[in-house]
């Protein structure tokens, strides 16, 4: 239930700190899982303090036990040793702090250490943390390489060393941190997100070097493995031998088998490079020097050719091809006049047999009155009537008499 406080009816201190141990009180005993991060054992004494932190997070809590069951132990107990203790917590209400009073302490066996790893590997594998589509690919020439490593450890020796061989001029940032115990994780972490957030790096590198399962579990931390993923810079792993495959080298961007191999891999060599720019320039030459001579072939060719050898042979043949033309079109253009003329005069030959004029030249006559309306009838003159007379040679006036009796 909610405790009723107010402004003006505050609790105090004391009365909270004994709610929550109230609380804590109802809890009972519990399995925790830890790695031993300080472990005091007093002479003469019955009882053991050692810290229990949480390798993922900031989180410690004290435990108390019998030294009876550090002594029956297997494995003696020592700092980033991973336990699993049964214990009671207790709060320490005047104090205001947590406690476990263990009453069995197990070390974590490679067995079991190795069944939650396979665990876990299921796990994130399922989300697809360990996809190969969601892995980046690392620059050619890194501006800048953020290097994660122990300090003054032989993994950064051979990365910088080899990486500089290869590039003299390749630019690092070492941040130098625990690669294994109790604050191995917290510490990569932090340096993680610190060089992710780095404008120049451009590709980062995880490297230890070898070491037992124990001392690689850092980099199988799930916190750290999600870290690794969520970066938006490339990251390298290059932990331990070939051999060693923490979580890390899975979801990593590139697995190098060693830290030498992770200088090999994020920086080109540069007599390498030399050779290939010296290769790729020959190359150039070489194809240019084929299409030259191509190009130079092509223009003995054309220059061969009879058209660039005599230029006025092409106008001669134009020009005798013109000539030829013009004279067809004039044949062609007199030809078309005779007919055209021989038409003319069969037309006038038949205009002429068909004309009036032609009639009356063989003798006859055409009669009209004084309207020059054509008598064709006796009966559309009158006795007496001047009429006119059309014949080959002029018009002759004439009159009519009267009509000769009509003949039976």
């Amino acid at each position: 239930m909610a405790l009723d406080t107010s402004p003006q009816q505050p609790a105090p201190v004391r009365v909270i700190s004994k709610l929550i141990g109230e609380w804590i009180h109802r809890l009972g005993p519990v399995w925790v899982e830890g790695q031993v991060a300080q472990y005091s054992r007093r002479p003469g004494t019955q009882t053991a303090f050692l810290t229990l932190r949480d390798p993922a997070a900031e989180v410690s809590v004290t435990v108390t036990c019998a030294t009876r069951l550090l002594d029956a132990m297997e494995v003696p107990l020592t700092d980033g040793v991973r336990v699993v203790v049964h214990a009671k917590p207790s709060w320490y209400y005047t104090r205001g702090t947590l406690s476990l009073a263990a009453d069995d302490i197990r070390p974590v066996g490679l067995g079991d250490l190795l069944a939650r790893l396979e665990r876990l590997r299921k796990i994130l594998a399922a989300e697809g943390l360990f996809d190969a589509e969601r892995k980046r690919s690392l620059p050619f020439l890194p501006r800048g390489v953020g290097l994660i490593c122990g300090r003054d450890s032989k993994a950064e020796h051979d990365v910088l060393e080899n990486a500089r061989r290869r590039w003299p001029g390749v630019r690092f940032r070492v941040e130098p941190v625990a690669v294994q115990g109790v604050s191995a994780v917290s510490q990569i972490l932090e340096v993680l997100r610190i060089l992710d957030r780095d404008p120049d790096i451009d590709v980062i590198i995880i490297a230890r070097g070898g070491g037992s399962v124990e001392d690689l579990l850092p980099f199988s931390d799930e916190a750290l493995v999600r870290a690794v993923s969520a970066a938006t810079t490339p990251v390298v792993s290059a932990i331990g031998h070939e051999s060693d495959t923490p979580l890390v080298d899975l979801v990593a961007d590139y697995r190098a088998s060693t830290p030498t191999d992770a200088a090999k891999r994020v920086v080109p060599d540069v007599r390498e490079e030399l050779d290939r720019v010296a290769r790729a320039r020959e190359q150039i030459r070489s194809a240019l020097r084929r299409r030259l001579d191509h190009e130079r072939a092509g223009l003995d060719s054309v220059r061969s050719r009879p058209a660039l050898a005599d230029p006025h042979h092409a106008l001669r043949v134009r020009r005798d091809e013109l000539t030829h033309l013009v004279d067809r079109a004039r044949r062609s253009m007199r030809h078309l006049l005779d007919r055209a003329a021989s038409d003319i005069d069969h037309t006038r030959a038949r205009v002429r047999a068909l004309s009036p004029a032609a009639t009356l030249e063989r003798g006859y006559a055409v009669v009209q009155r004084a309207d020059d309306t054509v008598v064709r009838s006796p009966d559309d003159v009158e006795p007496g009537e001047h009429v006119r007379l059309l014949v080959a040679g002029g018009v002759i006036a004439a009159t009519i008499d009267d009509p000769p009796p009509v003949e039976h």
